[in-house]
């Protein structure tokens, strides 16, 4: 098995290569997710690699051997095993959801001129990474360009701008999400570093309104609980064309979809994210609490959990069994057979 270490920020972990690449341009197969997930839990629910996240106190006391996967299908089915009910904060993974309603609310070339969409290939809360662009944050998943994504969204006010952040992704998730005080109290204290992105993007222009407000809602859209198979939802809502296959209703238009899987696909596990696209092949998000999203456009999502994370904050066991899914379900965007009728 293949783990990156502390001075190698540029693979992923792979126990894999046993898996045949399937080659799918049609619907999932039913029949099959449930038996996949079940093998892919058990294959990776022993290994002890990664690090919790203890920067950020109260994820430093997540329990190590949590581990769930979900899937969550276009038509509406929803597929689970191991620890998929178990609560956890998004962090980084709202930034893909809240870029999707930024985008809605302001035409994808007003966030595309204010944030960008290139890898910065710097970890996510890189300083150098916004002064050596001009003040341009990049793009929106890392903590720069999320923080200049929420400045956006819409609201006169940093409460109003907050409860639009929570009920925009409680649209994505089916349900309505809520704050957990604990984690936003534990992160409050614990980022200073993003107060200075937030007041290093004000004196470039790249940030209206008050730095500290726009830190703080970012924060607490950080802090919202969710759990896997809310994360599975998620996903599928945007390889839906925007529509939660749950609840039927639209969230996003089809093209937000398409401009944020784009951007999530080349930005969503940092700097890390070309070898992410190289391995496994589909658009997905990571947060540091333990959760990936991965979204198959027209087909479903994968959301993983579990806490330990590698030397770029993503999820070990998680990155691993949605790399086995990604194969044994054909999900690889880039991966194609011989036409036997040619």
């Amino acid at each position: 098995m293949t783990y990156p270490s502390e001075g190698n920020n540029e693979t992923i972990p792979t126990d894999f290569d046993d898996v045949v690449q399937q080659v799918s341009t049609g619907e999932l197969e039913h029949d099959r997710i449930d038996a996949l997930l079940k093998e892919a839990h058990e294959r990776y629910a022993d290994v002890d690699e990664g690090l919790l996240a203890h920067y950020i106190p109260i994820l430093g006391q997540a329990d190590p051997n949590l581990f769930g996967i979900a899937m969550s299908h276009v038509g509406g089915s929803v597929h689970t095993v191991g620890d998929c009910s178990h609560l956890f904060s998004i962090q980084s993974i709202s930034k893909m959801f809240v870029y999707a309603l930024v985008v809605q609310e302001h035409g994808r070339e007003v966030v595309r001129d204010r944030i960008g969409v290139n890898n910065t290939g710097m970890p996510f809360n890189s300083v150098m990474a916004v002064e050596l662009n001009n003040g341009l944050p990049m793009n929106p998943m890392v903590n720069a360009g999320a923080i200049a994504t929420t400045s956006l969204m819409p609201g006169k006010t940093a409460a109003k701008k907050w409860e639009n952040v929570r009920e925009g992704l409680s649209a994505f998730a089916g349900r309505s999400l809520s704050l957990d005080d604990e984690v936003y109290h534990s992160e409050s204290l614990a980022n200073e570093r993003n107060k200075a992105l937030g007041h290093l993007l004000k004196s470039y222009g790249r940030l209206d309104g008050d730095p500290y407000d726009a830190v703080d809602v970012y924060t607490k859209q950080c802090s919202l609980n969710i759990n896997a198979h809310d994360l599975a939802i998620m996903g599928a809502t945007l390889a839906d064309g925007g529509v939660n296959p749950v609840t039927g209703k639209r969230v996003v238009d089809a093209d937000v979809c398409r401009d944020t899987l784009a951007t999530v696909a080349s930005n969503g596990l940092y700097e890390r994210s070309g070898e992410w696209l190289f391995e496994i092949g589909i658009p997905a998000k990571s947060g540091v609490s333990g959760g990936i999203v991965a979204v198959a456009p027209g087909k479903g999502a994968i959301g993983a959990f579990s806490p330990p994370l590698d030397m770029a904050g993503n999820s070990v066991r998680a990155q691993l069994a949605i790399g086995q899914l990604s194969r044994a379900m054909g999900l690889n965007l880039f991966a194609s057979a011989p036409d036997r009728d040619s």
